[in-house]
């Protein structure tokens, strides 16, 4: 019987668990092209016409068969969901107690108060009188995902359904691991990229990553061992299983050494981590359903960040546009393609691209150009760059 895996955009994970020998049926918001040539694909936009929501996702399955369940962004933020997806088959990832914790910001602070954890000082509501004025401050939805509605904070009074986090100054960040409970193992950490222009996002929605994370030779031993500290950490005190993730924004310490300010943890399958899979030849749905049953891999990042650097980008829409029947597609090296005629709004997702180079400067420059072809192809240039 199939694995059901539910989530915005499934894609990425169904690829994985279908190289890994699984059947697996999805439900998802944008029912992408490439992803309905591969798997049995149910989707919100297309097929049952409605809005996203984690409800609409677990009303979607309601008629379909199946022996286990899996989930990706953003039903981590809804444990209660994915409490009713259990009833229904194997859960093949963190049970709803573990999200309720590890998205629980009160309990979040505690722990890495105990373990040592640098977290970026976030605020609760009630405690706005804390922010103090000489930082900035970001104003996060509690049931926060790709950075949308995050927003500079105005001192405004708190709701609550937004928490206060210290603006960290410095790179953000991505690390994948893999846990079973106990212990786990780091299989990536990549540069995440946030608000790029090229890609048409916003100020700080998440639009892909670059992997590896580019860190001076002379501290790159300390910094891998400082994020495997700190997914091990909260691993063991969160009881974190399966694939998770974890957004950290890499500032400097008073000897300029690389240290990492833990953002957010995701407590499920991520965006970076098909780029692991294409860069270290990881399958990660292996690796997940084999955490799940206690079992780790073998495996050491130091041994493997040495290598040429990959990227996706998500680009997104400058302006209205209606895909043309002769938009390329996988064959170019993309994904998550929508359909000849979709109509895709402002501000939404076209498709992801994916790059490589020697090094993060070219394998960023390669990306954006392949983002630049998307759009020429799609007619989503700005005006002053149309002939």
């Amino acid at each position: 019987m199939s694995i059901l895996v539910v989530g915005v955009s499934t894609r990425a994970i169904a690829e994985s668990a279908v190289r890994a020998g699984c059947r697996v049926v999805t439900v998802d918001y944008f029912g992408d092209r490439d992803q309905k040539e591969q798997v049995e694909n149910h989707s919100l936009l297309r097929d049952i016409k409605i809005p996203f929501s984690a409800r609409g996702l677990l009303a979607a399955s309601r008629r379909l068969e199946f022996s286990s369940v899996g989930y990706i962004s953003n039903l981590e933020n809804y444990p209660e969901i994915v409490a009713e997806f259990a009833k229904r088959g194997r859960l093949l990832g963190n049970t709803p107690d573990v999200l309720r914790d590890a998205r629980d910001w009160r309990q979040l602070r505690r722990v890495c108060c105990e373990e040592n954890i640098p977290l970026a000082v976030t605020l609760l509501p009630g405690e706005e009188k804390e922010a103090v004025r000489e930082f900035r401050w970001l104003l996060k939805p509690v049931r926060s995902g790709g950075g949308h509605g995050v927003r500079f904070w105005d001192g405004s009074r708190l709701k609550g359904t937004h928490v206060l986090q210290r603006f960290v100054e410095g790179r953000s960040a991505s690390a994948a691991f893999v846990a079973n409970g106990k212990n786990s193992v780091v299989i990536g950490i990549s540069e995440q990229l946030i608000g790029r222009p090229e890609l048409g996002a916003g100020e700080f929605a998440w639009c892909g990553n670059l992997l590896p994370l580019q860190v001076d030779v002379p501290s790159r031993a300390a910094f891998i061992e400082t994020v495997e500290t700190m997914a091990a950490r909260l691993a063991r005190r969160l009881g974190l299983r399966g694939v998770n993730g974890l957004d950290l924004v890499v500032g400097y310490d008073a000897n300029g050494c690389p240290t990492p300010f833990l953002v957010e943890v995701n407590p499920r399958y991520t965006g970076s981590m098909e780029l692991v899979e294409r860069a270290y030849g990881v399958n990660v749905f292996s690796v997940h359903l084999d955490a799940l049953a206690g079992r780790l891999p073998e495996f050491s990042l130091a041994q493997h960040i040495e290598g040429p650097s990959v990227g996706k980008g998500i680009v997104f829409a400058r302006r209205m546009s209606i895909v043309p029947k002769t938009m390329g597609g996988v064959e170019r090296g993309r994904r998550d393609i929508p359909f000849p005629g979709d109509r895709i709004k402002a501000g939404h997702p076209i498709c992801t691209v994916f790059a490589e180079g020697d090094r993060r400067e070219s394998c960023l420059e390669n990306l954006l150009a392949n983002a630049g072809a998307v759009r020429r192809e799609i007619g989503d240039e700005p005006e002053d760059c149309v002939e």
